[in-house]
């Protein structure tokens, strides 16, 4: 067995904690934006686009974070960074270092990976689902 056999053995494992490291993350700046805590002051309901981003980060951080409908608040987060990035830094600088918008660039990319690699190990979805499939008898 080479090293990439026992590194490719951890996949699930690796993937289902980059998902809830990720999620863990979007949802703290969801929670800032709209509770006001972690030294960040609350937006004010209904301010746009910052508030909107708020319930996003917040409640697809959620889902992402505990491994249900991944993909789909993956998909929507992705959406909502790549967003952000182009509408709120972008302007101020080609690169993300330029215009601080390296966390959207960032996290952008990483819902993208989970959007087509799915949750990995670790997640409701999968002990729902194995919960659900019938008993195999030999």
């Amino acid at each position: 067995m080479g090293a990439t056999d026992r590194l490719d053995r951890y996949q699930p494992l690796v993937l289902g904690l980059f998902r809830i490291v990720i999620g863990l993350l979007f949802t703290s700046e969801g929670a800032a934006t709209l509770f006001g805590v972690l030294d960040r002051d609350a937006t004010p309901a209904g301010d746009w686009p910052f508030w909107y981003a708020g319930v996003i980060e917040l409640v697809c951080g959620v889902l992402v974070l505990l491994g249900v409908l991944t993909r789909a608040a993956a998909f929507f987060s992705s959406g909502a960074m790549a967003f952000a990035y182009f509408t709120e830094h972008q302007p101020d600088g080609l690169f993300p270092l330029q215009n601080g918008g390296l966390a959207p660039a960032l996290f952008c990319w990483g819902f993208l990976l989970l959007v087509f690699f799915g949750p990995g190990s670790l997640s409701l979805s999968g002990v729902f689902r194995r919960d659900a499939a019938p008993e195999r008898r030999g």
